[in-house]
């Protein structure tokens, strides 16, 4: 296979990865039948990054892809010199492919003198060089407006969805939501499940990230399977807690879905240490050595994102890939 894909118009596509997680890149690059181009890339002594590309990017319609795992500000950076690597390099068009958005989590202000550094990420990339975002399951949906070009929005419901849906008998199923910002999607699962839905009521600690001072249940899970869907585990603390208060109002099991295994600090000793009995997560994030556990399954997302990029490279429809989630 050669690195890079023609049509008979004589447009190319080429796919680039940093090393963040470049075995996702590799599974996308095979769902396309093509190969990553070469890549040289390095650290200096002092952090400083360097990138070269190994063959000609001119005329290319350019994919880059870099999921933005610890140590997330290194890999940030490194998609950013990528881009402006291909921009004067004559690139025809360059898509920044983001499996996981770094800094997602920070898109509007809570308190006063806060930084809204999701729209901080998009302006860098669009800086850079980047004429159009890709991403997966976003923490919320006004990030889209945070960029100025175009944005396809991919999501990971259908493939966790359809995993769940093959593995519990859907009438004993309930879809929970851990807390009111995830009801739509949550709603968007027991569509596709046919299930009730319940959801977790939690209060936070605005002084503390990862923390909550209290779970209630709200809705009918006693001896039901609940399944806690949500966009990503970090540290596993508010969804541990959430599965406990499960647990306390009857739930005969409980199941965590998320597309983006962030799991950082505390999360290996909490997810072995939890009651729940799988965690199910896409592989938008390369997973710990520590987490490679019977309770965790990963799914991969390389055959959706590969879909997008072709419908983007033939000028397609990347909604028309995702029918009935938004």
């Amino acid at each position: 296979m050669s690195s890079g894909i023609t049509t008979s118009g004589e447009k190319k596509l080429k796919l680039f990865s940093g090393r963040a997680h470049p075995e996702l890149a590799k599974e996308v690059a095979a769902a396309l039948g093509t190969e990553l181009v070469p890549t040289k890339a390095l650290d200096f002594a002092n952090g400083e990054i360097y990138v070269r590309f190994l063959e000609s990017a001119r005329g290319a319609d350019c994919f880059v892809m870099q999921s933005h795992t610890a140590p997330i500000n290194q890999w940030i950076m490194e998609q950013l010199i990528m881009i402006d690597a291909l921009k004067r390099a004559s690139a025809r068009s360059i898509t920044a492919i983001l499996p996981f958005y770094g800094y997602a989590r920070q898109d509007k202000k809570h308190l006063g003198r806060e930084p809204i550094s999701a729209r901080l990420i998009a302006d860098l990339l669009a800086q850079a060089g980047a004429d159009r975002l890709m991403a997966v399951d976003l923490h919320t949906a006004q990030i889209q407006g945070f960029f100025a070009g175009p944005v396809d929005h991919l999501f990971a419901l259908p493939l966790l969805c359809d995993y769940i849906g093959e593995k519990v008998d859907r009438s004993k199923l309930t879809v929970v939501s851990p807390d009111a910002g995830r009801v739509k999607v949550a709603d968007q699962w027991c569509d596709r499940l046919d299930a009730p839905l319940a959801i977790i009521h939690k209060r936070r600690d605005m002084s503390q990230a990862n923390t909550i001072l209290s779970a209630e249940v709200v809705g009918d899970v006693q001896d039901r399977v609940c399944v806690l869907v949500d966009d990503m585990i970090d540290t596993a603390g508010t969804i541990c807690a959430a599965a406990d208060a499960l647990f306390e109002n009857g739930a005969a099991d409980v199941i965590v879905a998320a597309t983006h295994g962030v799991l950082s600090g505390p999360a290996a000793d909490r997810l072995k240490n939890s009651r729940v009995s799988e965690f199910v997560f896409t592989n938008t994030l390369p997973t710990p050595a520590a987490l490679q556990l019977d309770k965790v399954t990963t799914l991969s997302i390389a055959p959706s994102i590969a879909a997008a990029i072709r419908e983007v490279f033939e000028e397609g429809s990347v909604t028309s890939l995702f029918q009935g989630v938004h």
